[in-house]
């Protein structure tokens, strides 16, 4: 679907601006590393440059009707300053991975201005061993996890010296909106959206549909279990990463039965064990929940940004010691779940949520995030399973890094790519400061997996 000036947010992309708070943000990213030496600053730019046609909402800032008369909209910002979004920095020496993190932790402690296009993308020389990185983040409200991968063909090329492309046309933006104009679309919208209600009331009327309906409010009703990681959060933030091997993802799959995505889960509960073990807390009997976004993106959405994702809650096996075991529990759990009509019930809330006035909506999300009813956001990224190059340098690694809402201080963020599952993980800076213990127990649940299935 293609990006055009005056574009409405759709109910969820919505409901992640109406979450934003003082220590909330919204905004996910990644940390990309390259094996080669960093380009020019100004190269980086004009390669940007060139590409940014490919994503116009890139050059497009929030929109708000006047009176809160309608939804917000994307419109052109006819300010828009390529040097303000691409930042230039290098590390102090030694440039290892913990400077960077450190610099990505500071980063993802502020907030996006809602003035400006929702995002920025840092360039990071000066890491040891002849690399650099490039820090990406970017709005939820733009660009869900699955589609923000799609993105990545706005930078990225398929082999080292691909052409250079350059757009069609000079791109001139439109005028910005007058509060009518913006009143007038929100009126115009609402007289669509109305003419749909009975098609809508009638599908909301099913029997399978009022089943997943049905699931998603048991599975909501029962509250997630206390533990150090439902705390309040401050605006600052820690970041870790852990990186494994797709292969031993699948070799451990192979053998046990399951899918990757259930040896992910396996992984971060035994993880999540030994980090409680860690700061001497008992785990018999305790089963945390996850929240496990699920994309629902057709593929006639490919190349469109906005939010088409759905949530599942897996219950993580904390209590069981052996790796074994809690693998074969998230498996069964998963089957269970994907059988069960809990993710057709949570995609149609989200689309009944087109419907709502923005101040229904606005207290909705909140109280969505705000409940209790999981534990943590753990997140898999599906990504190209070939080596991408920007610039003629091959990309060596891409660590996600998801975002930390309602009393929740973890989220912990995986993406595949070339044969490798990157970890990435963002804590609060205060109840996290062991964030890296949870890292390398990911690293340890998968060793004790591997040897197993061997």
């Amino acid at each position: 679907m293609a990006q055009q000036h005056l574009d409405r947010l759709s109910a969820v992309d919505a409901a992640f601006l109406h979450q934003e708070g003082d220590a909330t943000h919204m905004h996910i990213g990644a940390i990309a590393e390259f094996a080669a030496s960093a380009p020019p600053y100004d190269d980086v730019l004009e390669h940007i440059r060139s590409r940014l046609h490919l994503v116009p909402r890139y050059r497009q800032k929030l929109a708000v009707p006047p009176g809160g008369l309608g939804r917000q909209r994307w419109v052109d910002d006819p300010r828009f300053n390529l040097e303000y979004h691409v930042r230039h920095t290098a590390l102090p020496r030694p440039g290892d991975d913990e400077r960077l993190l450190r610099l990505a932790g500071r980063i993802f402690s502020q907030r996006l201005d809602r003035t400006k296009p929702l995002w920025e993308l840092w360039m990071v020389e000066g890491l040891d061993d002849d690399r650099w990185a490039l820090i990406s983040k970017t709005h939820h409200a733009l660009v869900d996890g699955v589609s923000g991968v799609d993105l990545t063909t706005m930078l990225f090329d398929l082999e080292p010296d691909a052409p250079r492309r350059e757009p069609d046309e000079v791109w001139v933006p439109h005028p910005e909106p007058s509060g009518a104009e913006l009143a007038a679309a929100s009126l115009a919208s609402a007289a669509r959206r109305a003419l749909g209600l009975p098609l809508r009331a009638a599908s909301l009327a099913s029997r399978e549909t009022l089943g997943g309906l049905a699931e998603v409010a048991r599975a909501s009703m029962t509250a997630a279990p206390d533990t150090p990681l439902n705390v309040a959060i401050s605006p600052h933030r820690r970041i870790a990463i852990a990186p494994a091997s797709l292969d031993d993802f699948k070799f451990v799959k192979n053998a046990f039965g399951g899918t990757v995505n259930d040896v992910v889960l396996a992984a971060v509960t035994g993880a999540l064990r030994d980090w409680l073990h860690s700061r001497g807390l008992r785990t018999e009997g305790l089963e945390m929940k996850a929240c496990v976004p699920v994309s629902t993106r057709a593929p006639e959405d490919d190349g469109s940004l906005g939010n088409r994702i759905t949530q599942l809650i897996a219950p993580l096996p904390i209590h069981l010691a052996d790796p074994v075991e809690r693998l074969h529990f998230v498996s069964e759990a998963m089957a269970g779940i994907k059988e069960s009509k809990q993710a057709l019930g949570a995609e149609l809330i989200a689309g009944a949520q087109d419907f709502a006035p923005p101040t229904i909506l606005a207290q909705s999300s909140r109280m969505n995030f705000s409940t209790r009813f999981y534990n943590l956001l753990v997140t898999n990224i599906p990504g190209p399973q070939f080596p991408l190059y920007l610039l003629g340098r091959e990309l060596e690694a891409m660590y996600p890094v998801a975002f930390l809402a309602g009393d929740r201080a973890l989220a912990i963020a995986i993406m595949s790519y070339d044969g490798r599952m990157s970890f990435g993980l963002i804590g609060d800076f205060d109840a996290m400061a062991d964030i890296e213990v949870v890292a390398e127990g990911i690293t340890h649940a998968l060793k004790e997996l591997v040897r197993l299935a061997a």
